[in-house]
């Protein structure tokens, strides 16, 4: 199997590929410097900032993928709205209000005993309600 090379269309340059579908497409670490995926940009505190995906990472035979957005034109993340902020925690507090007593928790309850307090599952037994 001979190696192709694919032009990229936003700087001309040339780098070892494929076109599937018309997109570009490079294998498992061979993407060219200054294409990143999604999780990547996060890490650098970047989003996409509205622009679409230009190319592809595909490995394992092509049954996994990841889609390849262009640093230079990727924005700063936002964060979190206090609304978004607010609702997290709250979804927290249930997670850790004892179902039994209704007392909060400074940990997570666990789904396993009924999302009891260790107190309250110690005093009715251990048994799951």
């Amino acid at each position: 199997m001979t190696a192709q090379v694919v032009t990229l269309p936003w700087n001309g340059q040339s780098w070892p590929g494929r076109m599937d579908d018309g997109v570009p497409t490079f294998g498992y670490r061979s993407a060219p410097a200054g294409l990143v995926t999604r999780r990547q940009l996060r890490d650098a505190g970047l989003c996409p900032g509205g622009q679409d995906w230009v190319a592809q990472l595909k490995w394992r035979r092509g049954k996994s993928w990841a889609a390849l957005y262009r640093l230079d034109t990727a924005k700063p993340s936002p964060g979190a709205t206090t609304a978004q902020l607010y609702s997290l925690w709250k979804a927290n507090q249930v997670l850790r209000t004892c179902t039994e007593c209704g007392r909060t928790a400074s940990y997570r309850l666990p789904k396993f005993n009924g999302r009891r307090c260790w107190d309250c599952d110690r005093t009715s037994g251990g048994e799951a309600a």
